[in-house]
């Protein structure tokens, strides 16, 4: 891939403005729609910040996911590492995506995830009782926001509650920026061996659950090995929880901090408009804030620029979801706004195959947390709160509140 002069490039990711942290990096946002960065390799791949540039690009078959192709703009060492170690289908292109995903696609459609949500309503309200009768200040992520939906995706797959700790540590290492290559490659070999022993298990006694299902029907026929399964299966684990509770959190400190906005959600029993918040809130957020990564497979002419074959493509959500050219006034949480054709789930074949269960999870914690405990605040200032800047899902590390 050629590259550009270092002093010209900017380095990405770029550092969010101090106090500002719910707004993608200013620095992103004053370049020019498409233009070169510098990441972490001294690579210099093409940045796209406009929405409809990056929606088109999306689903542009010219464009790849496939991790392994020269060119790929990885995030980190540590995320070339493990994809050069094994990759699963968002990270691999049709027919060979398409085919592994099909596999799972059955457990997250939008009918079985409503079937679910009397199940995630009684977990939530379980978690909330909890809260309720424990100590305060408490841990709004330790006590809430990761129990759920890791609660809600052990059950899915069919993976033991009890092992959370050490699935949920795991994780946090797999999406971290930061991290070696030896922790990291450690971390996914150790993931993928619990799950490949629950894999074993499932073939010997299958159970009513999403493992059962693809061990018996794919890893018995021989259609699937049990290494891919069970990376197949760390991808479900990672992205079923990780993403959810992250924004379960950040969800929760933004509507903290635009009380009129909480106060609109509280008070309401109108399901399109929980519904609606749900949707603003994930395209104020953008929790992918590292940019979706792709490479060109052939020469694509944007905005009077040439990405040419081979050059590296990082779509930069956070900036396109606060394109005024697809929202006006886009830096406003309004959870009155129609946030319809936000990015924050992707587009295209590869958009997130979770959607519909981490819409059905944020709509009922929505809708169930602020109206059982009205008087929820924030235990410590802004300024003291641990925001994930340097993981691939932004979120807070601790989240202090009481009641």
């Amino acid at each position: 891939m050629a590259t550009a002069p270092a002093s010209t490039v900017p380095e990405y990711p770029m550092a969010r403005a101090a106090g500002c942290p719910f707004d993608p990096p200013q620095a992103l946002r004053t370049l020019a729609p498409v233009s070169r960065i510098r990441l972490w390799d001294g690579s210099t791949p093409w940045l796209i910040t406009r929405h409809a540039d990056t929606r088109a690009l999306l689903a542009d078959p010219r464009v790849s996911a496939d991790a392994r192709r020269e060119g790929y703009p990885h995030t980190s060492a540590a995320g070339r590492a493990r994809r050069t170690r094994g990759s699963t289908f968002i990270n691999m292109d049709d027919p060979d995506h398409a085919r592994l995903r099909r596999m799972v696609t059955g457990t997250f459609t939008i009918r079985r995830v409503d079937a679910l949500r009397p199940s995630i309503q009684r977990i939530v309200d379980e978690r909330i009782d909890a809260l309720l009768a424990g100590p305060r200040p408490v841990d709004l992520v330790q006590a809430f926001a990761l129990p759920v939906p890791s609660l809600v995706i052990c059950h899915l797959l069919g993976v033991p509650y009890a092992d959370h700790d050490f699935f949920q540590c795991r994780a946090r290492v797999l999406v971290s920026r930061d991290e070696t290559v030896e922790r990291a490659s450690a971390a996914q070999d150790e993931l993928t061996g619990y799950l490949d022993g629950i894999i074993a298990d499932k073939l010997a006694e299958p159970a009513d659950d999403l493992l059962s299902k693809l061990a018996g029907e794919h890893v018995a026929t021989g259609e699937l090995s049990r290494r891919d399964a069970a990376l197949m299966a760390m991808l479900l684990v990672i992205a079923g929880h990780e993403t959810t509770a992250n924004m379960i959190a950040l969800g929760t400190l933004a509507l903290l901090e635009h009380p009129d906005q909480l106060t609109a959600l509280r008070d309401t029993d109108d399901p399109a408009l929980i519904a609606g918040a749900v949707e603003e809130l994930l395209r104020y957020l953008t929790i992918t804030h590292s940019g979706r990564r792709r490479v060109a497979l052939q020469d694509i002419e944007i905005d009077g620029q040439t990405i040419h074959a081979g050059d590296g493509i990082v779509l930069a959500g956070d900036a396109a979801n606060r394109d005024e050219d697809a929202f006006s006034d886009a830096d406003r949480l309004d959870v009155h706004r129609d946030a319809g054709g936000h990015l924050a789930f992707g587009f295209g074949v590869h958009a997130c195959l979770g959607q519909p269960l981490a819409r059905a999870e944020l709509q009922i914690v929505y809708s169930t947390l602020y109206r059982r405990i009205p008087g929820l605040r924030l235990a410590a200032p802004l300024e003291q709160i641990p925001f994930k800047h340097d993981s691939n899902v932004y979120g807070v590390y601790e989240l202090p509140v009481t009641f």
